[in-house]
């Protein structure tokens, strides 16, 4: 708290601390980052007036992301493998997506489950601007690379193409977008 502003009250104290850290990444990576200026959108996503950086902030379990660009959009996230997707599942993919993931991903299906989830949220993060359908809007086309690192080929909204990295490490995915569409 010494380092980065707490820009609205958090009671729990380990959402407190991903809050925070997320804002230090960002002042890690460029010092002169106005932290303080972060305003929330109606969408819940961070940004600043008149974008003289676009960033992205990610945080869950025990890490935290962030983002940052000053000429392209971008979005970060990051997911810990977790059962619970399994039962939202429905929320991002269509039961013909389940099936193609079995051809995609040469992975568990809790891995494979997980890395959609946050490759979405990525491009959702993207976007910045709400308004966005998981399952018609961001379309998975392609993964190349291992389970380990590689990218996730999707097309958004019918007239984005997107290529979203991604890494796995400590049961954890982080992906990350950055484009200029």
């Amino acid at each position: 708290m010494k380092e980065v502003p707490l820009q609205r009250e958090i009671s729990h104290r380990h959402k407190r601390l991903q809050h925070l850290a997320g804002r230090l990444l960002l002042k890690e990576m460029f010092p002169g980052f106005p932290v303080k200026l972060i305003l929330i959108a109606d969408t819940k996503k961070p940004f600043l007036e008149n974008e003289p950086f676009h960033f992205s902030i990610s945080h869950c379990g025990d890490y935290a992301a962030a983002m940052v660009s000053k000429t392209n959009r971008v979005g970060v996230d990051v997911e810990l493998l977790n059962d619970r997707i399994d039962r939202i599942q429905h929320k991002f993919m269509y039961a013909s997506d389940v099936k193609r993931l079995h051809v995609l991903c040469k992975m568990p299906l809790l891995q494979s489950l997980t890395l959609y989830w946050s490759v979405k949220e990525s491009v959702f993060k993207w976007w910045g601007s709400g308004e966005v359908d998981f399952k018609k809007d961001i379309v998975i086309k392609s993964i190349t690379g291992l389970p380990e690192q590689g990218t996730v080929h999707c097309i958004f909204k019918k007239e984005f193409e997107l290529d979203v990295h991604y890494l796995f490490f400590s049961q954890n995915y982080l992906t990350w977008v950055f484009s200029d569409h």
